[in-house]
């Protein structure tokens, strides 16, 4: 706790750990009504689970495939999205699975709509907070590199299991029941192969396919969903296979999981790589929209585990989370 006193801080009014869809939802809210905002991601860009990738021309959206909505403010964001150029229609359900419902990406790709969120947001990316203090009226999160930062309120946007581990290491103790509440709440992994291949797929359009069983959850074709200069698919593992393989040789498993493509994919692979999604999806999703840990100094946890697993309950529930924020510091 001492180490933590002594070391300079960087103050703020509300700091937001996590630079995905929550916490820039959040973040953005906050800012236009006025308050001080800096948001910490440990990644290398913001985006979290909206994830892009290039390997050589070809492109890979690796993380969430596309957006769909249903609520009304959501629904209004993404059309001023589309206004701006950051999103555009995928189509309406895939093959017999049809259901005139839209599905949004982002353009070119899925990350564009966390960079379009960020944009004239106080991020910094690469800090990794170890640990989060209460200290009377201030919060203090810790980085790795024994950066400090305070701040007046917190949004926490981690995955869950992270978010408590923060909170455990700067002894900050939740009531017993709120507690077990939280730990209950667990994820589906995920590995992700992305392959680029030397010929188009056999993939029907409009590039989305979610087999009916074995150990592939999901396959996209990155060129027909256009994002891809040149011929490149996306295979999401289902979580029982990315369970039996997390440990295990990452080479290994994508070349299991390319085999059992194999008729979908009808060409030769030039390579590929092997992204593993921790916390790909929450099995199980709280009631709230984003639950307040502490009145004051104010500590709000908030991500796609509480307002819905898609990207509208990410955004939603970071809405959430800087509505508390605002109601508790007016």
């Amino acid at each position: 706790m001492s180490l933590v006193m002594n070391l300079p801080e960087q103050n703020t009014d509300v700091l937001v750990i996590g630079a995905g869809m929550a916490g820039l939802s959040a973040a953005a809210e906050l800012q236009r009504a006025g308050r001080r905002v800096r948001v910490l991601d440990k990644g290398r860009g913001v985006g979290g689970r909206l994830a892009s990738r290039r390997i050589g021309e070809a492109s890979f959206d690796h993380g969430a495939q596309f957006i769909t909505t249903r609520d009304p403010r959501f629904a209004a964001a993404l059309a001023s999205w589309r206004q701006t150029g950051v999103v555009e229609e995928w189509c309406r359900g895939f093959a017999e699975k049809a259901d005139g419902h839209p599905r949004w990406r982002g353009k070119p790709s899925m990350n564009s709509v966390a960079k379009h969120l960020a944009h004239g947001l106080e991020v910094f990316v690469e800090k990794q907070v170890v640990a989060l203090h209460c200290l009377q009226d201030q919060w203090r999160a810790e980085t790795n590199t024994g950066e400090v930062y305070s701040a007046s309120a917190v949004v926490l946007t981690p995955p869950v299991p992270q978010s408590l581990a923060l909170m455990a290491a700067g002894g900050f103790v939740l009531p017993p029941e709120m507690h077990a509440r939280l730990a209950a709440i667990d994820y589906e992994r995920c590995l992700a192969v992305m392959a680029v291949l030397d010929g188009p797929s056999h993939l029907p359009p409009p590039g989305g396919l979610a087999p009916a069983e074995g150990p592939i959850a999901w396959i996209a074709d990155n060129q027909l969903k256009g994002i891809s200069a040149e011929p490149a698919v996306t295979i999401h593992a289902t979580h029982a296979f990315s369970l039996e393989h997390w440990d295990g040789d990452r080479p290994v498993s994508g070349r299991l999981l390319l085999e059992a493509a194999a008729e979908w994919l009808g060409a030769g692979i030039k390579t590929f790589q092997v992204h593993g999604w921790r916390y790909s999806k929450p099995m199980r999703v709280h009631e709230q929209a984003c639950v307040i840990l502490n009145q004051f100094p104010p500590l709000v946890l908030a991500g796609d585990a509480f307002a819905g697993p898609k990207v509208e309950g990410a955004a939603l529930s970071g809405w959430a989370a800087a509505e508390a924020i605002l109601k508790s510091t007016t």
